[in-house]
Order: structure tokens, then sequence, then C-alpha cells
């Protein structure tokens, strides 16, 4: 006999925890961000500008998927971020920063393939 309960596909999960160094908010991204999990981005971007640091970095070397709706997020956060305040995006390969590239993004923002690169631009 089968199991009459429906089955539900699995909710994507996306976490974000930010870390400073120095003025700089880090803010390390992980799972997908996508119609489902970008306001939690969102929300913790807004957060990390509240105390007016002198530069963000949206790291997202551990997220395991990038859609239209989490790449909106950092053009909307680009877009809104005060003038004195650096945006860097951290991400490489195919996963997040090849859909960045096809669709222009990395012609507006500052995109990074590493946190330590990163790092050093802003220091630069």
């Amino acid at each position: 006999m089968s199991d009459p309960s429906p089955t539900h596909p699995a909710i994507p999960d996306c976490s974000v925890s930010v870390s400073w160094s120095a003025e700089t908010a880090v803010l390390a991204v992980t799972g997908t961000v996508d119609m489902l999990t970008a306001s939690t981005l969102e929300a913790a971007i807004a957060d990390a500008i509240a105390p007016h640091p002198t530069a963000v970095i949206v790291d997202l070397t551990e997220v395991d998927f990038l859609a239209s709706h989490g790449m909106r997020v950092l053009i909307e956060a680009h877009n809104g971020m005060a003038p004195e305040t650096a945006f860097l995006v951290v991400a490489d390969g195919p996963i997040t920063a090849r859909p960045m590239k096809l669709i222009g993004l990395t012609e507006i923002i500052t995109v990074y393939p590493t946190l330590g690169e990163a790092l050093l631009g802003l220091a630069a």
C-alpha cells in the first residue's frame, strides 16, 4: 500500500551570516538564492547597511543556485548604496559568476573571484 500523504519538494534554503572587517560588512551567503529566498538576502543587506559601513561585500562562493531574483537583489542593493559606500560581490564559477556575466551584471557591479581579492581591492 502506498503512503497516502502527499510528498512536497524541499523548500530551498538560504542563509546569510554577517561579519565585519574594520568598517566593511561581509555577508557570506549559502544555499539557494531564488524567488523564495531572495528576501533573506535583501533583508541581510538592509541590516548590514544600516550602520553605514564604508563597504559591503556579498560573498556568493557557497551559493549552490543563483536565480534572477537573487541578481535583482544585488542590482537593487548596488543602486541603493550611498555614494561613499563600496558594493562588491564575490562570485566565481558556473553557478554564480557565469549567470552574472551572461546578463551583464559584472559590467555594473564589481565582482571578485575570492573574498581575499575583494578585501585587497578595497584596500587599493
